[in-house]
């Protein structure tokens, strides 16, 4: 069974700080490139970062640049965002993805709300 489950979303004020977790279970984590996408209401979802076997960073969404630290631990099957300097723009579902390097497959947790509000 195929499980990427998000943690550390929640209430936080303009200029905080968050850090999110997705444990990863049923596949070879340390083969999957792990990325951070986000999707507000009515809006289209978006990368934020994505991060390659080796803890490599790919992808980092502009709006986020400088604020945002993706790393992954393979030997806890996790990958981390840190997020700085939180604005209320940042309020989204913040959810994480697999994707195989070597195929086509892809995965995807349920997502975790993240609220930057005052």
């Amino acid at each position: 069974q195929v499980q990427l489950v998000e943690s550390g979303g929640g209430l936080v004020q303009p200029g905080g700080s968050l850090k999110l977790s997705c444990a990863a279970s049923g596949f070879t984590f340390s083969n999957y490139v792990m990325s951070w996408y986000r999707q507000a209401p009515g809006k289209e979802r978006e990368l934020v970062a994505s991060i390659t076997t080796t803890g490599g960073i790919t992808n980092t969404a502009n709006s986020m640049e400088g604020r945002i630290t993706v790393s992954r631990d393979n030997a806890k099957n996790t990958v981390y965002l840190q997020m700085d300097s939180l604005k209320p723009e940042d309020t989204a579902v913040y959810y994480c993805s697999a994707r195989f390097v070597l195929g086509s497959r892809n995965y995807w947790g349920q997502g975790t709300q993240v609220t930057v509000s005052t």
